[in-house]
């Protein structure tokens, strides 16, 4: 048994291979649903209709994670890390297999949300975890290892996902997972002890209503506008004005709270706002890809889903590659310079796939995703692992849980307005089935991608040099 004592006093006896190894596999119950469902979307949507719909099977899931995600964390830093990520995972079965057994798209958009629920424990409690047993130094290496789930994730996901779309089987992307999380969950209980905190805590529940309903009026307003209702409307005006003012009283309740779902405190520290915002950045990026581009491919050439879904797997299997180089990196130059890299060739990337929009091809999208990835990887490791080592233990489930937090938000909010400008150039064109209208759609969502890796480069700009040590 190794034991692993970090400089708060807090000791984790465990035995850290098969944990990083049901880490890794927590971690790929999140990487496999990502990218099996966008190669399947079509297929669903063939199905159950709704193709203007379609989004909200990202967005419900990507708003369910990011709202719970500070709650997790806020429980992960007073009774936990072990109860917590196993309940994320419970939580995960159960949405997969309602969403296996959904008959319409309402259903399947609603038992997303249990998925979401599940999935904003598992993702920032395994890198929480990670950065509990590891050292700085020693995540370099892990950091690889836990990278190379995606790499895992990029054949397996698209390759099942178009598949079961070709077989006219896409309830089984689902069922999969069922056997990963019960793998997980097992290997966890057996192998994982922590010598955690205890003390009362006490949850913010108004700021999460707040947060939710703030959220859900933005995202509802965006992806609905021009669709379901005019932009200038009494139903936009309702939810845009009630999200904002939810927001605000949100930002008002969490100023005032003992135990807060965002401590806007540790936001002020310059180091854990630009990583905050890069993480935001990165999830609004990361979507803008993964959910349009099959739709695109498909839609414009008619290629088969197990093609599309293989050419934006190219993206995951740069972004391990990228940060197992990242790991070493940052340890001779600098979180900083390793970070603002990463964020200039995923900028060049995007910045790439906008301008070959009008013409599409596979192998144009599968080199320039592979090209994103690479300079995701490059960022998306270092800023997290500078984020975490600022910190001791007992901010650092609150830490990695903002970092999840703002990329689950970022990829929310992102989906949602990259959904409403594909939908409002959809309306205008000839229809969803018109290949091109699809790539007109395609071609625009894609230049809000470019401009969000600009604005992500950016706030890396504004990164402090030194990160200081927390313990």
């Amino acid at each position: 048994m190794t034991t692993s004592v970090d400089r708060s006093g807090i000791g984790l006896r465990s035995e850290r291979g098969p944990v990083l190894g049901a880490l890794m596999l927590s971690i790929g119950l999140i990487a496999i649903d990502a990218t099996i469902l966008a190669t399947a979307v079509p297929s669903i949507v063939r199905d159950l209709g709704g193709y203007q719909q379609f989004p909200w099977l990202f967005s419900v899931y990507l708003l369910a994670q990011a709202v719970s995600v500070p709650i997790y964390s806020r429980f992960a830093d007073t009774i936990g890390r072990k109860p917590v990520i196993l309940l994320g995972i419970g939580l995960f079965l159960v949405g997969s297999v309602l969403c296996g057994f959904a008959g319409s798209m309402l259903w399947l958009i609603l038992f997303r949300i249990v998925q979401g629920l599940g999935a904003g424990a598992v993702a920032p409690m395994s890198m929480t975890i990670v950065g509990d047993i590891y050292t700085v130094a020693e995540r370099a290496k892990v950091q690889g290892y836990t990278a190379s789930v995606w790499a895992m994730a990029s054949v397996v996901g698209p390759a099942l996902g178009g598949v079961f779309a070709q077989l006219e089987a896409w309830r089984w992307i689902f069922f999969v997972n069922i056997p990963l999380c019960a793998l997980a969950a097992w290997m966890l209980l057996k192998h994982y002890k922590e010598q955690k905190q205890t003390r009362r805590h006490r949850i913010d529940f108004s700021g999460a209503v707040l947060l939710t309903v703030g959220l859900t009026g933005i995202i509802l307003g965006l992806l609905e506008g021009d669709s379901a209702w005019a932009w200038i409307s009494v139903p936009s005006a309702i939810c845009f004005g009630g999200g904002a003012l939810a927001l605000i009283a949100f930002g008002i309740v969490e100023r005032h709270t003992a135990e807060p779902i965002i401590d806007f405190a540790l936001i002020t520290r310059r180091l854990i706002l630009t990583t905050t915002l890069t993480s935001f950045g990165i999830g609004a990026l990361l979507i803008g890809v993964t959910s349009f581009a099959p739709a695109y491919l498909e839609g414009s050439l008619g290629i088969i889903p197990l093609l599309s879904g293989l050419a934006v797997a190219a993206l995951t299997v740069g972004w391990p590659i990228a940060a197992g180089l990242a790991g070493r990196m940052y340890l001779r130059i600098g979180f900083r310079r390793t970070s603002m890299i990463g964020a200039a060739i995923a900028t060049v990337g995007a910045t790439g796939l906008a301008l070959t929009g009008p013409w599409p091809s596979p192998f144009t999208v599968a080199g320039i995703a592979f090209i994103l990835g690479f300079g995701l990887g490059w960022t998306s490791a270092p800023t997290l692992v500078a984020a975490q080592a600022s910190v001791g233990w007992g901010e650092r489930g609150v830490v990695t849980g903002m970092n999840a937090f703002a990329r689950s938000a970022g990829s929310a909010v992102g989906v949602a307005i990259l959904g409403a400008i594909s939908n409002a150039v959809i309306a205008q064109g000839a229809g969803p089935h018109d290949p091109a209208t699809i790539i007109a759609a395609s071609t625009w969502v894609f230049v809000g991608a470019s401009i969000t890796a600009v604005l992500t480069l950016v706030a890396l700009l504004f990164m402090p040099r030194d990160v200081p040590d927390g313990g």
